[in-house]
């Protein structure tokens, strides 16, 4: 019981914190920015993809992205996207796509933001780098989606390949699906874990990092199909109220709770390193170095 007493008060004060630095606050930013840079990020995707001359890469790149999605809220910005990835554009290297790259390190510098805070970490390195460092995790972010996209366009010509000369295994048709689910599933780790490492200031370890990182993946997953369901029988009172801007409050509402439970999962790590230190000063040990600790 005391244990069960121990883990209790770590997740009680991680959310004290994450309400005593505004976090509720944080995660509207977050959401925000994460909506506005969505569209310029695609954007950026599709003129990475047409500068290597393989359009429709965008496209499923898209598709991952959305495919974690509750398909309520993605239906109708997935519509909107396909719109954009379809429009015509000049090459990678215009004045639009360098904007467009610009523009969608925004959400990028808001999760740092909100990192930051968690971690109770001050920025000390100057604007110009982190927003060159943010520029840089969203051109990494779009060639390692259309990687992946390329890898999951590349699975069904496999499948159809190898069932030319075994056709015996057609009735496991549906792993190509849950292959593609699942590569959304891996892309959405990933990129939480490098944002914990790579955002905020300092070092920690991967194993002060996971916790938050677990909690973050599984109680974003479980939102989705809660807001899904949510959604399913009562997306009509958005409609009344919002009108014409149903499906952007619906997408901003996902996105700011979305965003709510990142920061929580960095609160967490946060609490569970100040319980590690407690613990150990009540032991006589030594403090872990202020590298492992972010401060």
């Amino acid at each position: 019981m005391r244990r069960i007493g121990e883990v209790f008060g770590i997740f009680l004060d991680a959310y004290w914190r994450f309400l005593a630095q505004d976090g509720w606050a944080i995660a509207s930013y977050i959401g925000l920015s994460a909506l506005t840079s969505m569209f310029p990020f695609l954007i950026f995707v599709t003129a990475l993809a047409g500068f290597f001359g393989t359009d429709n890469l965008a496209e499923e790149a898209a598709r991952l992205i959305f495919a974690v999605w509750p398909k309520e809220v993605a239906g109708p910005i997935a519509g909107e996207a396909q719109r954009v990835l379809t429009a015509p554009r000049g090459g990678l290297l215009t004045i639009g796509a360098a904007l467009a790259l610009y523009f969608a390190s925004g959400a990028i510098e808001a999760a740092r933001v909100g990192l930051n805070r968690a971690y109770g970490s001050v920025e000390t390195r100057p604007w110009w780098l982190l927003r060159l460092e943010s520029i840089a995790f969203v051109v990494v972010a779009a060639f390692g989606l259309l990687a992946l996209a390329f890898l999951v366009v590349l699975g069904p010509l496999i499948w159809s390949t190898t069932l030319r000369y075994l056709p015996q295994l057609a009735p496991l048709g549906f792993l190509v699906t849950f292959i593609r689910l699942g590569a959304a599933v891996v892309l959405m780790a990933i990129t939480l874990f490098l944002a914990h490492i790579l955002l905020p200031r300092g070092r920690r370890r991967l194993i002060d990092l996971a916790p938050g990182v677990a909690l973050t993946f599984t109680a974003c997953i479980a939102f989705g199909e809660g807001f899904g369901a949510y959604l399913s029988e009562f997306a009509r009172n958005y409609v009344s109220t919002y009108a014409g801007l149903a499906s952007v409050m619906i997408a901003l509402v996902f996105l700011y709770f979305m965003a709510g439970i990142f920061i929580y999962g960095g609160e967490l790590n946060a609490a569970i390193m100040r319980a590690r230190e407690k613990g150990g000063a009540s032991e006589g040990r030594s403090p872990e170095p202020p590298s492992l600790r972010g401060a």
